[in-house]
């Protein structure tokens, strides 16, 4: 179902951990990571559409999560044309999503990628708040920065983005010069 726009209705989802790093997966049979996200069916409302791909894709239930927030409004990206299926080229544009900030309130045990039969990822990791827009496809990455960017009032202690490039910045410099 797309929107008069060409956009698909989608929900992306921000799962944080007690140290305010988040989920990454890496999907199945690739070298790219991203978060959870998937498509808004007919008549599903965003947040059942987020515990529905929360749990097809990561396998985690209601019970294992707690909402912090979520974006106001759809944040857009375009797919590269060569991306698009041929019989949806001229018509499909890419995803408008509704952005989830989840606390993990479960243990990471209960992370299961294997909840269907057609899993999205077969790896994960915790990583930076921040790492994910300089790792993820490129034409992703304005989309993270803006939901990670909006979402980041919901967490307490979370570095701004200047801060962790500064530090991420230092690190890398102090290895390049054997400190």
């Amino acid at each position: 179902m797309l929107d008069r726009d060409g956009y698909r209705p989608n929900v992306g989802i921000i799962l944080v951990n007690h140290h305010n790093e988040v989920f990454w997966g890496k999907r199945v049979r690739e070298h790219s990571w991203q978060f959870p996200q998937g498509g808004i069916k007919p008549g599903e409302s965003p947040e059942a559409a987020m515990y529905r791909e929360l749990e097809e894709e990561v396998g985690l239930l209601p019970q294992h999560v707690k909402i912090l927030g979520r974006t106001r409004d759809w944040l857009r990206y375009d797919v590269p044309t060569n991306w698009v299926r041929r019989e949806w080229r001229g018509s499909y544009r890419g995803q408008k999503q509704i952005w989830f900030l989840l606390r993990l309130t479960g243990r990471d045990c209960d992370v299961c990628l294997r909840a269907t039969n057609h899993p999205e990822f077969d790896g994960w990791r915790w990583s930076d708040y921040w790492e994910p827009i300089d790792n993820v496809i490129e034409f992703k990455r304005d989309v993270y920065e803006r939901a990670l960017t909006e979402l980041m009032r919901f967490i307490k202690g979370v570095e701004s983005r200047g801060e962790y490039l500064g530090r991420v910045a230092g690190s890398r410099h102090r290895h390049a010069d054997g400190s």
